[in-house]
């Protein structure tokens, strides 16, 4: 018999068996604040289910696999018969089904929907991040294809429908249908107008014919994508099926899978189009305006998806914290450790109370809040983001060497953490679209206003970082050059003004002193120490 040379001790139990939704009292109260109360009852009770699912072991353990086990692409099958299929290991396919019977490609026409979705999302994306694409893609579709009624009408039910349908076969004959995108090109990333595919018109109305390729097209297992093509008028939208209605697979050439920093489980590609059927979706021309929504459906679960990997890095964070012992004391108790532990659920947290505040304005749906949205979600996009990876970073040292090895999950969550940035027009493409918002339409700088001026004095370092902030935006003068500075500044200052209103005291003195009073160090960990840290830091515990 072996000798036995240690008995282990001082390590955390796994963060598991847990509702992950419940746990989460910032996501918690924004459902409550922003759903009618009649609704209230039954989307607890739906995002508890989904909170108790992302919290079990099994289901983590999904997580793990997919990622593990990366999709493969298979270009052609036994016989030498071009195929161009991405097979999944079972487990995301696990994963996928669960996230779209919960309802998470389903809230354009659902009372509330849009709040109860982003909360599912936020709780749903904390187990496996790769899934969040398709469901994203194919909820975002929804728009752009409401640009043409007879489009709509026969893909809108496909798309919100929560059966999950894998087989490779004619839409039509589907309960379920995924969609993806694909905009960009080699020769041009974010500058669409470049693309260089070519849409010629076919017999039949509507109907082309594509050749060309692109560069990114994500989740290409989809049953259709929307894509864009230079059509005779100009750079047009276009819908491409993955099979086509006499159940002939279109040509749709799948060049490689991309080999990606992180969503591993996810498959990202470039495809090649040669004489591809497709549908044109809005008028020739107009392909940028008709897509846009759905672009900016994907940037607002951009800043859900990052708010969600913040939320996951913290709760692991402050779990490890709450069971380790150092120096003679648990480390949640630890002054230091309690201040970075604190300045790391102060981001947190402000990114769900936005992300959430946004989605809530998708449900209201007035003139006022889709002019706020135009300004407020590329701003959201551009600054949520960028502090996902510092979040996790932080997170991860929080548990020190072990923090640094593949099974805590914290590698996992570091590696997806820049890239929400990237994903749907970096920060300078989002930068240079709060300055067009601005420019170009000055309903949606009243918006804001109208927004951030609801907390007006409630906190004095809010009241000044408003009056700073009316200040840059009537300077014009080399504005390109400091947008990032602006846009920075907008969303710390709406940030700002939805944590004075919503969150408890402790949270909103937090924020307004650091990030809006200017209270603060350059690294995570150096709030003023006068403070109430441990109400922050107890706020942010993952228990239910």
């Amino acid at each position: 018999m072996a000798a036995t040379t240690h008995t282990v001790t001082n390590q955390p139990p796994p963060l598991v068996g847990y509702d992950v939704f419940a746990a989460d009292r910032a996501l918690a109260e924004a459902v409550e604040r922003h759903l009618e109360p009649a609704l209230l009852d039954e989307a607890r009770e739906e995002l508890s289910a989904l909170g108790h699912t992302s919290g079990s072991a099994q289901v983590q353990e999904w997580g793990v696999l997919a990622n593990e086990n990366p999709p493969k692409l298979r270009t052609h099958d036994r016989y030498g018969n071009r195929i161009d299929e991405v097979e999944f290991h079972p487990s995301w396919h696990r994963l996928l089904g669960k996230g779209v019977s919960a309802g998470l490609t389903s809230a354009w026409s659902r009372p509330g929907g849009h709040v109860r979705r982003a909360a599912g999302f936020v709780v749903w994306t904390q187990v496996e991040a790769g899934n969040g694409c398709p469901l994203s893609m194919t909820h975002a579709a929804v728009p752009a294809l409401r640009t043409d009624p007879a489009l709509a009408a026969e893909w809108e039910p496909r798309l919100t429908s929560t059966v999950y349908d894998q087989e490779f076969r004619p839409a039509a004959q589907k309960a379920g249908a995924l969609f993806g995108m694909g905009m960009t090109e080699k020769q041009g990333g974010s500058d669409v107008r470049a693309n260089t595919t070519e849409a010629r018109p076919l017999a039949e109305d509507g109907t082309y014919e594509l050749t060309g390729h692109k560069w990114f097209c994500s989740a290409p297992m989809s049953d259709g994508f929307l894509v864009l093509a230079q059509a005779p008028d100009g750079l047009t939208c276009f819908l491409v099926p993955r099979v086509l209605a006499d159940g002939t697979r279109n040509v749709f050439r799948i060049q490689r899978l991309k080999d990606k920093l992180g969503n591993r489980s996810n498959a990202s590609s470039e495809v090649e189009f040669d004489g591809t059927w497709a549908r044109r979706v809005g008028d020739e021309g107009r392909g940028v305006r008709t897509i846009i929504e759905m672009v900016a459906a994907t940037r607002l679960d951009c800043v859900l998806g990052s708010a969600s990997l913040m939320r996951q890095a913290v709760a692991q964070a402050v779990h490890h914290c709450t069971y380790r012992e150092a120096f003679g004391g648990k480390l949640i108790d630890k002054p230091l450790m309690r201040n970075v532990l604190a300045d790391l659920a102060l981001e947190s947290e402000a990114a769900t109370t936005l992300g959430l505040r946004l989605a809530a304005a998708y449900d209201d749906g007035s003139e006022q809040e889709l002019a706020f949205l135009r300004l407020a979600v590329p701003a959201a996009k551009y600054w949520v983001t960028k502090r996902c990876t510092p979040v996790a970073v932080e997170a991860l040292e929080c548990l020190g060497g072990n923090g640094y090895v593949e099974e805590s999950g914290m590698p996992r969550l570091l590696r997806e953490s820049p890239l929400n940035s990237v994903w749907e027009g970096a920060g300078n493409v989002q930068a240079l679209d709060v300055l067009r918002a601005l420019q170009r339409e000055p309903g949606a700088l009243d918006a804001y206003l109208r927004e951030v001026g609801q907390a007006r004095g409630a906190d004095h370092r809010l009241d000044g970082a408003i009056k700073n902030l009316l200040t840059e935006l009537a300077d014009l003068e080399g504005i390109e050059g400091r947008a990032r500075r602006l846009v920075e500044r907008i969303a710390l200052v709406l940030q700002g003004s939805l944590l004075v209103r919503y969150a408890p005291p402790e949270v909103a003195d937090a924020f307004c002193a650091s990030r809006l009073g200017g209270d603060w160090g350059s690294a995570f960990g150096t709030l003023p120490h006068s403070l109430d840290l441990a109400t922050v830091v107890e706020r942010a515990r993952p228990v239910s």
